[in-house]
């Protein structure tokens, strides 16, 4: 009898353990998608551009250029248009550049769409800064609205210097909009 106290003791740490282990898992399973997005977007990696709200751009690299190619895409359930002002345009390492997006709600009733984006090929998604955009904003178009809605962007000089880079002559930005089921309502 003397020798199962211990064991009882044992039992019950391995349990409280085996339950916090338990607990850890679900909570990083709820944490792994804001915390993945988080590190995509300081690393670049995976083709996640990097977002500074109000940064400069640091001017151009000499005789460094790079095509960047826009992509605008919406999934079936919107009914709406989307499309860059213009497909593609050829832009200076380091400098800062601004295009447009349009927008048209082709419904007849306003609706609330969300747009994703990434960027190929994926070792440019690191270099590729946005300085202003409209993605993960909620935009709601009133019946038949058309709005244009600005990027403004510039890759980054180490794009220049980067051995990985180097035979990249072309970026491409791409977006797709979402419907949002319940959008935000302004408060």
């Amino acid at each position: 009898m003397a020798g199962s106290l211990p064991l009882d003791r044992a039992k019950k740490r391995t349990g409280l353990l085996m339950l916090l282990v338990a607990a850890a898992m679900v909570a990083l399973g709820f944490a792994s998608v804001p915390l993945y997005r988080m590190f995509c977007q300081a690393t670049g990696w995976n083709g996640t551009v990097q977002e500074r709200l109000n940064a400069v751009a640091p001017g151009a690299v000499a005789g460094r250029f790079v095509n960047v190619r826009f992509d605008a895409n919406v999934s079936p359930s919107l009914p709406w248009s989307f499309e860059p002002d213009q497909n593609v345009t050829r832009v200076a390492v380091g400098a800062r550049q601004m295009v447009f997006f349009t927008a048209v709600n082709n419904s007849d009733h306003a609706i609330t769409g969300s747009a994703a984006f990434n960027v190929t090929p994926p070792q440019a998604g690191q270099y590729f800064v946005k300085i202003q955009c409209f993605c993960f904003t909620e935009q709601t178009l009133r019946p038949h609205e058309r709005v244009r809605m600005p990027v403004v962007f510039y890759v980054d000089p180490g794009f220049a210097k980067d051995p990985d880079a180097g035979q990249i002559d072309e970026i491409t930005l791409s977006y797709t909009f979402y419907p949002v089921a319940k959008p935000k309502t302004a408060s």
